[in-house]
């Protein structure tokens, strides 16, 4: 590829670098605007599109859903990677965006579950698939065109940007919320302003394609093209080629499976958290979310810059294995500055469980199988929020505080009704489960708890386009690094909502579902100091 490298030399000028970063960033802050507004509005999206009055079933449909758009961006990597490799970056990523701003506006529009039935849920899963595919296409091509225009001693920093934008379309989904909020009342909102920021899209849109419009092809492209080296076919040279196997192994598992599920876990995991089992109130959720949001773009910029120093390997590792060892205590501190009088309820009356058959099953009613009434009174307590022990007995009983709690048998025909009787023996015994309000100390702890764990993702994301990208032969780059980038983020992060969901559910214990993380976590740090190529940054050559 001599004659490729020789023609590609050539150095963007600063303004080119400036319009390149700044039309990438902002498709991509665009783009996953796009994806997560869905998951801010979980919590609404599930009475709209989900016929049940179970809070946890609804949610974890939505998670369900949610997830949908993360198990087609394989493909998408594929389709896009394909194109990508063979007829530019600049088109590729210009389709994506466009495919990604048509299929959220399309939510936006679809009719509630009372209006069309089962149809509703149907039509957001398939525009959620158009969404999956899309931004299997988007990222690789927004990290690669950057990368590919960035001089290499800078290349971590400039590609950063990147990095932030997708923190960037998180904290811009937000607040479009905000937004929203502030100028629809609030039962107008539930009722239909929700669809305000999905319609928003389509001016996103508009700004994204005028920016993306204004740039040209990637010089590396345009050099491997005048001399003929593009790929035949990038999907299969991306697991023929020499190496390539293992790079992709590690991309998978030690690059992108650690990186998705701290940034899932902080922000989104810390989201639910904070709005579902803390009672926490969703306009200071939101607010927490923004400001730590914020603050936490600026840091993928310095881990970034950094790398370029250091090596892309090592802000990985120090990220990884400070998440193993600070992931419990995190989120320990989030429960007691969030709700400390649950907290405090929980020590001095500790609530226990017993009774026959006492296991939940998330979706009992979702499959028509019938849920025992210890099932459903655990459900209701761990969607509560309150912890439990538990211990086998021929009849079903709830005490509090040593004390033992009358159960209506009327509980165990409406989810409602158990919910409000529960949470009101319980409250006679100190229990709070009214919206909560921080104070302004606990506040800016939350927002502090949030910001390292902003730091820890930062640190396992802000150098990866960089990374990825230094990885892969130039002529196969956009599929071999966008395949493994999004099985991982697809499968191990996007699913992280979804299983954290069930794992809670299914052992009541609210802190039990950051075990996914750990796990993946764990198993991703050591393929990453095996599989990391150490020392200072350097473009691809073969081994």
């Amino acid at each position: 590829m001599a004659q490729a490298e020789a023609l590609g030399t050539r150095e963007p000028s600063e303004q080119e670098i400036r319009l390149v970063i700044a039309a990438s960033s902002a498709g991509t802050i665009f783009e996953w605007y796009d994806f997560f507004i869905y998951g801010t509005l979980a919590y609404i999206l599930k009475d709209a599109f989900y016929a049940t009055d179970n809070e946890t079933l609804g949610l974890l449909l939505v998670w369900s859903t949610f997830a949908v758009g993360f198990a087609f961006r394989p493909l998408g990597a594929i389709l896009f990677g394909f194109l990508g490799d063979r007829l530019g970056r600049k088109y590729t990523f210009l389709v994506t965006v466009t495919l990604m701003g048509i299929a959220t506006a399309g939510v936006g529009l679809i009719p509630t579950v009372d209006t069309i039935g089962m149809a509703a849920p149907i039509i957001v899963i398939c525009l959620r698939v158009i969404q999956g595919l899309a931004l299997g296409g988007e990222y690789g091509g927004a990290a690669i065109y950057v990368a590919e225009h960035a001089p290499p001693e800078k290349r971590g920093f400039y590609t950063s940007f990147i990095q932030a934008s997708v923190a960037g379309g998180f904290v811009l989904s937000i607040m479009v919320v905000l937004a929203c909020r502030a100028l629809i009342p609030a039962e107008a909102f539930a009722a239909w302003g929700w669809r305000v920021p999905f319609l928003l899209s389509l001016i996103l849109l508009g700004i994204s394609l005028w920016m993306r419009l204004k740039l040209s092809e990637s010089p590396v492209f345009q050099a491997m093209k005048a001399a003929g080296e593009t790929s035949g076919n990038p999907f299969v040279e991306s697991f023929t080629y020499p190496g390539n196997k293992k790079r992709i192994f590690v991309a998978l598992f030690g690059i992108t499976g650690v990186l998705t599920t701290i940034w899932y876990t902080a922000f989104f995991s810390g989201m639910s958290f904070l709005r579902g089992p803390m009672h926490v109130d969703d306009l200071t959720v939101e607010w927490v979310l923004l400001i730590s949001g914020l603050i936490a773009m600026s840091f993928y910029l310095v881990v970034g810059k950094w790398s370029d120093r250091v090596g892309r390997k090592l802000p990985i590792i120090i990220g990884a294995a400070l998440t193993l060892v600070l992931l419990f205590p995190l989120f320990w501190a989030l429960g007691g500055l969030a709700n400390p009088g649950l907290a405090e309820a929980a020590r001095r009356a500790p609530v226990a469980v017993s009774g026959p058959a006492c296991e939940t099953d998330p979706f009992a009613e979702l499959f028509q199988r019938e849920q025992t009434d210890c099932g459903k009174l655990l459900e209701t307590l761990t969607a509560s929020g309150v912890a439990y022990s538990l211990t086998p007995g021929d009849e079903l009983s709830l005490t509090v505080g040593g004390e033992p709690v009358a159960i209506d048998p009327a509980w165990f025909a409406d989810a409602a009704a158990r919910k409000a009787g529960v949470q009101a023996a319980l409250a006679a015994h100190g229990f709070d489960f009214s919206k909560q309000r921080p104070a302004l100390a606990n506040v800016l702890g939350i927002i502090a708890v949030l910001l390292v764990l902003g730091m820890l993702s930062a640190l396992t994301y802000g150098s990866v386009a960089a990374l990825l990208s230094e990885m892969f032969p130039a002529k196969i780059r956009y599929s071999s690094m966008s395949i493994p980038y999004h099985i991982g983020a697809g499968y191990l992060g996007g699913f992280l909502p979804l299983i954290a969901g069930v794992i809670v559910a299914s052992t009541g214990d609210i802190y039990a579902g950051l075990w996914y993380t750990w796990a993946v976590v764990a198993f991703g740090v050591v393929v990453a100091w095996w599989g990391i190529p150490g020392g200072p940054p350097r473009d691809f050559a073969d081994d």
